[in-house]
């Protein structure tokens, strides 16, 4: 019966890959090529052959991926069959293996396991012990230091002895990291515990320092099968390797273009050079893709043959041609933002496809913020998968709160949040007393703090204490009348003492709080810029009465499937949608700033891109803008060098005509034989002129007419064609008002209705 599966539902080379058993093999599949089915059909083909199930090992990443493996193995060959397979992630299977053989090792079989926060909560005990700086030496940043060296088998003594480490150690100002793993790794063992990265530290000593345990669950583990290869690490890569260093019977399954881990440890070298590990190996290329149009997957293909690093394919689906790439080159942020709204609810509206079977994908989590703003405003029900709403990210709410404790100090809440935050010897106790003699007094805590002899059993260093929050946050809010939201924000975040806090790590977790600060701070930049040119409030206050808005989830809180997915791309591999819009993709956002001067991380960030376009099934969307704001003002943008790799026989040509093209003027790419950008002339080059930096917030404010508007008033006539440098295009509808007061109302293509007082407006005429 099987024999008549693998003719039927099996394609010619998944087929080949199944069956070859007696050598080592590796599986290159390509995106949506049928990795999962080549897997369990392997395991099946095994279990027919006479394997037993308890002689079979397959590794995945995910318990999802396992859990879905073994359901669909058990519907061929039973559940009880199925379920005596050694099949899981790499940690819950070593886990088994090393209970055990615990006493080799040093450990009891009833050891236990910390999870990432019982790891930090031993490593800032350690850090206190040690009287470190805890604001130096970040928990979170220790542990990561610390589990990179696991992951590389890097043992305490000798990560005190390597220079590169210390230097390393010195330069990000924790000289102490060795000392500190060493102390850890005294605790745990002392206490009996293993953390995750332990269990394949632990896993590699037992293996490689007593071969004849080697030898028995190399001779328990018949065949050995590794999901997501690419994905591995030095430590994960020798493990497989001393499981199947002499029976040899070994398949691994991978996608080296779509190795975007690195920042976890995953060593794409792995997979690249698996058939120099294993000599005469077998290689199966998978390359049908049964997800995606032609059209995409060809795309997909002229972008990643780029890379140098690869095990080249000719990934081919056998769909339809289906849509062109659509290219949408917009005026700013906001402008991009508004034209992804647009094709979002005329996919819905027009081709009834819903919006859970669309997604927007972006390089960082701070790109949320603005897709998430303008979904809201346009009613269109959304999900930050894997990650957290912009507003209700911790980094954010601190902001927040300060925000509404300037504006309001009888705001409880926003008190409680941020009266000790970032630190200032203002414990739980003390606030309890505040909060107590308040209720006592029957006034606000608030109040109770600006007259601290009312508070009982405090001494004269927390009265200093509290006074001096007192005496900032009075500070603050005495501008509020004198300061625009953003310079004042500004102020707060440096006085508080939140840029310092936020900006002390380094590792990928730190670096995404400090992206989301800056989105933050440049939201306000915007939003004082876009209501100075309406003639509007630009003061604290008017910020809050429209973030509050922003910040309220209830909406998205709900249960309803039917929502919009906003995700970054790394959040996206393993996903597929009808829709996708893959967005901000300009130089130094995507590719990343960080990686493109490296080539290894230039040809990582190619193939994070590659993960993007090939989650589209019928429709993909490239989207980037001409400007953005950043670091308070209006910077101009250059198009991702990626946008050029594309063979432009996939991108929608100029003038085609469907969605948004009439109004979104799309960029003719030359091909990739070419990469040269083109030079624009005649009246093509002046759609490309640099548009004029805009103001930065603080200088709005106090900027006079002559230095602000960009064209004399008088050319500004009703019915006249303008371009706003963040709403884009628009079509003047009425002018009003005298002299310096004259206000244009613009009806823009994508924002909608503006009214613009002149003499601030950055517009150009056509």
């Amino acid at each position: 019966m099987l024999n008549n599966i693998l003719s039927s539902e099996l394609n010619e080379s998944q087929r080949d890959a199944v069956l070859c058993c007696d050598v080592p093999s590796l599986v290159i599949a390509g995106a949506g090529s049928g990795k999962t089915r080549v897997l369990t059909y392997k395991i099946a083909h095994l279990l027919q052959m006479g394997m037993m199930p308890w002689n079979i090992l397959a590794l995945t990443f995910t318990n999802k991926a396992a859990k879905e493996m073994r359901q669909r193995i058990g519907k061929m060959v039973g559940e009880e069959v199925a379920s005596r397979l050694w099949m899981g992630t790499f940690h819950s299977i070593f886990s088994r293996i090393l209970r055990n053989e615990a006493m080799h090792i040093g450990f009891g079989q009833d050891f236990t396991i910390y999870d990432a926060s019982d790891s930090k909560s031993l490593i800032k005990t350690i850090i206190k012990e040690m009287q470190l700086d805890d604001k130096t030496y970040k928990p979170g940043s220790v542990a990561s230091r610390i589990s990179m060296a696991k992951n590389r088998l890097i043992l305490p003594s000798a990560y005190m002895s390597d220079r590169q480490n210390f230097e390393a150690d010195m330069h990000a100002k924790m000289p102490a990291i060795g000392q500190i793993y060493l102390q850890y790794w005294q605790r745990c063992r002392q206490a009996n515990v293993m953390d995750f990265d332990d269990l394949l530290l632990y896993t590699w000593i037992l293996l490689s320092e007593h071969p004849e345990v080697a030898q028995k669950w190399e001779d328990r583990f018949h065949f050995v099968l590794v999901d997501e290869y690419q994905d591995t690490n030095y430590a994960q890569h020798l493990i497989v390797w001393l499981l199947t260093q002499h029976r040899q019977q070994v398949c691994v399954v991978g996608d080296d273009a779509q190795s975007i881990y690195s920042f976890r440890g995953a060593n794409i070298d792995n997979i690249l050079r698996f058939q120099e590990r294993y000599q005469g190996s077998k290689l199966f290329k998978l390359e049908q893709n049964y997800r995606s149009t032609q059209t995409i997957v060809s795309a997909a293909n002229s972008l990643i043959g780029h890379n140098r690093g690869q095990i080249r394919k000719e990934v081919f689906s056998n769909k339809e041609v289906g849509e062109p790439i659509s290219l949408l080159q917009t005026y700013s942020d906001t402008d991009e933002a508004n034209a992804v709204m647009r094709c979002i609810r005329e996919f819905q509206r027009n081709e009834r496809i819903p919006y859970s079977q669309m997604a927007v994908l972006y390089r960082t989590n701070a790109q949320s913020r603005i897709f998430e703003e303008v979904m809201r405003k346009a009613s269109i029900p959304y999900r930050v998968y894997g990650g957290t709403s912009f507003y209700q990210r911790k980094e954010i709410k601190d902001v927040i709160a300060y925000l509404r404790l300037v504006v309001n100090p009888n705001d409880e809440e926003a008190l409680r949040r941020i009266i000790n935050y970032p630190a200032r010897g203002i414990g739980q106790t003390t606030l309890d007393k505040v909060f107590l003699a308040a209720a006592k007094h029957e006034v606000t805590p608030w109040q109770i703090l600006c007259s601290p002899h009312l508070i009982e059993n405090i001494n004269a260093g927390t009265k200093s204490k509290l006074s001096s929050f007192v005496q900032m946050i009075s500070g603050f809010a005495a501008c509020q009348s004198s300061e625009d939201a953003h310079s004042l924000t500004l102020d707060i975040v440096r006085t508080s003492g939140i840029q310092t806090e936020v900006n002390r790590g380094t590792d990928p977790e730190d670096i995404a709080r400090q992206e989301n600060l800056q989105e933050l701070l440049d939201g306000i930049a915007a939003f004082v810029q876009e209501r100075h040119e309406q003639d509007q409030e630009t003061m604290l206050t008017h910020y809050l009465q429209e973030v509050s808005l922003l910040s309220d989830v209830d909406e998205n809180d709900s249960n309803s499937e039917e929502r919009l997915t906003l995700m970054t791309v790394h959040s996206a591999k393993g996903l597929e949608f009808r829709v996708v819009f893959v967005v901000g993709m300009e130089e130094d956002l995507f590719p990343s700033q960080m990686c493109s001067d490296s080539p290894r991380g230039l040809e990582e960030e190619r193939r994070l891109f590659y993960v993007a376009i090939t989650r589209a099934e019928e429709y993909l969307f490239i989207s980037h803008a001409k400007t953005r704001f950043r670091y308070g003002k209006m910077e101009f943008c250059e198009p991702s060098r990626f946008i050029r790799e594309i063979d432009s026989r996939y991108l929608r040509p100029k003038g085609g005509g469907t969605l948004l093209t009439s109004t979104i003027k799309p960029i003719s790419r030359p091909s990739v034989s070419a990469p040269s950008a083109p030079v624009p002339t005649g009246a093509e080059a002046r759609r490309f002129v640099k548009l004029t930096p805009s103001l930065t917030a603080s200088q709005s404010a106090t900027s006079s007419s002559s230095s602000s508007a960009s064209v004399p008033c008088g050319n500004v006539t009703v019915g006249c064609k303008v371009q706003h440098d963040r709403f884009g295009l628009g079509i003047v509808t009425a002018i009003e008002g005298k002299g310096i007061d004259i206000k244009a109302t613009v009806n823009f293509e994508n924002v909608g209705q503006k009214q613009l007082l002149l003499r601030f407006a950055k517009i150009k005429v056509f």
